[in-house]
């Protein structure tokens, strides 16, 4: 039809990408100028945007002026140097480059037919980077095992767990669900629990077993023991242990080598969550905190969190790749080809949730190559030198204490109450959280009280890509300043 929408015109698409990467370049360049934590109310939005879509087209420029003034305010700014919340989500040039590429060609890489350079490239670089891990051979692609992107650690918890929960019922009949136990420690990510809901396990049978300062918040070999035996002697079947190095509340590292025995011996699936700090395994020094993961079955570490690879790009590492396939496979006559009926090949769909991929790869690929190995361990070194650093300025501030042991880059603290008011230290340091990020000037988080012996403790979780000492001094005084404030009202 004559005169009909050509929404991808080469040159249209040259001048619109340049305006668009000057508008993220100058976000960049600005970013320190913007509130870290939002600071808009709920439904801010609907009142300023109109109703219902257009009829005819606007300009981009109008579309970008619309961004500037009415979203830019409704973000948080995770790519902030003052972003100290949570855990980093990391963006970098390469990153944003092999974003832009894999946005660009637009596949959707189910299969291996559907675009071979998608699967094959996954493959090579999720080995290229086991190698850097120093993982055990049985996770590469060259034998059984093998590596896949997944979307989160959420996710490839979830499809790790299916896969033990199937690979057991094929043997205990499909009737036993019901009996069927999963273990991890009162720390673990709440996406196991979340996983155990979708994949049928009872929710009593989800095991969190209580951890305490004396094991550093780590999972007791002796305590999963006696949970294994007592569930045994009352007729249940422990199938699944997620251990973690690096928990969200505090980067406690479960005991791998110890608890890999212990679900040997019980003939159980042990998987490993180093979301967050797996990444800190590339480096020599910190490589000691998956020793044991030869133990394990798969293992999982969050590129998108601190490798400098844009969201989302979550690694998933698995020995025996057949117990994914036959749990996830599907075979519908529209998917048939025969370099994989043959066998042939590499079928990602069958190893995930989703049927639909993006080509994630490329932007791991470009990360690794544009950086190389050595910048990548400088990147991480520099974090946790200013996490300690910040950890040596208020360990020496007698108002604050530190609540557990900093392994990486994350500083647990709390703010000390007066003698005579110990009472309200849990209120004292939510209203010192609530404080400091109503400033704007820079966000911090917090651990529920229950998690760390009964403290309301804020994390200071150092992982922003262009975060430098001058940020963590400036935030150190934000809360000193804020701290001063609130011990005087008291």
């Amino acid at each position: 039809m004559e005169g009909g929408l050509k929404p991808m015109d080469a040159e249209q698409l040259r001048e619109n990408a340049h305006k668009m990467v000057d508008f993220i370049a100058d976000y960049y360049k600005n970013i320190e100028s913007f509130p870290v934590l939002s600071q808009v109310q709920p439904g801010y939005l609907h009142k300023l945007l109109p109703g219902s879509a257009p009829n005819q087209p606007e300009s981009l420029q109008d579309v970008l002026d619309d961004v500037q003034t009415k979203i830019l305010p409704g973000v948080t700014h995770w790519q902030s140097p003052d972003y100290f919340a949570y855990f980093s989500s990391n963006s970098s040039v390469a990153g944003f480059l092999g974003e832009m590429l894999s946005a660009g060609i637009n596949m959707v890489g189910f299969s291996w037919i559907t675009s071979p350079a998608a699967t094959e490239l996954e493959m090579i670089v999720l080995d290229w980077l086991a190698k850097l891990l120093k993982l055990p051979d049985d996770f590469l692609s060259t034998g059984q095992g093998g590596g896949v992107i997944q979307g989160t650690a959420s996710e490839a918890a979830l499809v790790v767990l299916l896969a033990a929960r199937d690979k057991v019922l094929r043997t205990v009949g499909k009737d036993a669900i019901g009996k069927l136990v999963a273990y991890a420690s009162d720390q673990t990510h709440s996406s196991l629990q979340k996983a155990c809901q979708i994949g049928g396990i009872h929710p009593e049978n989800c095991r969190l077993l209580k951890t305490d300062k004396s094991t550093e918040y780590a999972l007791s070999p002796e305590s999963l023991s006696a949970a294994i035996s007592h569930d045994i002697a009352v007729g249940l079947i422990p199938f699944f242990l997620c251990g973690t190095v690096g928990t969200t509340s505090s980067t406690a590292v479960d005991p791998l080598p110890a608890l890999g025995q212990i679900t040997k011996s019980n003939e159980m699936w042990f998987h490993v969550d180093a979301a967050y700090a797996g990444s800190a395994c590339i480096c020599p020094e910190y490589r000691h905190y998956i020793d044991g993961i030869e133990e394990a079955d798969s293992f999982n570490m969050n590129a998108h969190k601190w490798f400098l690879t844009n969201f989302d790009c979550s690694a998933l590492w698995v020995k025996d790749r057949n117990a994914l396939i036959q749990s996830l496979s599907t075979n519908p006559e529209f998917l048939r080809n025969k370099a994989s009926e043959a066998n042939l090949v590499v079928d990602y769909k069958d190893w995930q949730i989703p049927l639909g991929r993006r080509f994630r790869s490329l932007k791991l690929w470009m990360v690794l190559r544009l950086y190389g190995l050595e910048n990548l361990q400088s990147y991480i070194r520099n974090h946790i030198a200013l996490a300690k650093h910040f950890e040596e300025l208020i360990s020496q501030d007698p108002r604050f204490q530190v609540v557990a042991p900093r392994k990486f880059s994350l500083v647990c603290f709390c703010l000390l109450p007066p003698h005579d008011k110990e009472d309200c230290a849990n209120i004292l340091n939510a209203d010192l959280l609530d404080a400091v990020n109503s400033t704007g000037k820079l966000f911090i988080s917090h651990t529920k009280c229950l998690v760390l012996s009964g403290k309301y403790t804020l994390r200071f979780a150092v992982g922003a890509p262009l975060t430098e000492e001058r940020h963590v001094n400036e935030a150190l005084k934000v809360l000193q300043d804020k701290a001063t404030s609130l011990l005087q009202t008291l």
